[in-house]
């Protein structure tokens, strides 16, 4: 499938695309016109990384953080019989 992304000289005459920041170093949707690298994707770099990473950055992944639960044997025995009380 072909794609439709602006080549470099594009993006440049085009003046609406701003400069990457540094967190863009490294993607691989970088493109460089003129001794300025821009994004291909997304026209102002610097809004895609107020919030945290970019989600068209192909060189960072986000961390998954994975917690552990300590579980009581006993009440898990419990609930896992249904709890039902004798009358």
């Amino acid at each position: 499938m072909a794609t439709n992304a602006p080549t470099a000289s594009e993006l440049q005459s085009s003046g609406f695309f701003n400069p990457i920041i540094d967190q863009c170093d490294g993607c691989d949707r970088v493109v460089e016109a003129n001794n300025n690298k821009y994004c291909q994707t997304f026209a102002f770099p610097d809004a895609k990384w107020r919030l945290g990473i970019c989600n068209f950055a192909t060189h960072k992944k986000p961390e998954i953080v994975v917690s552990t639960i300590k579980v009581n044997p006993l009440k898990a025995a419990k609930r896992a019989s249904g709890g039902k009380k004798k009358k």
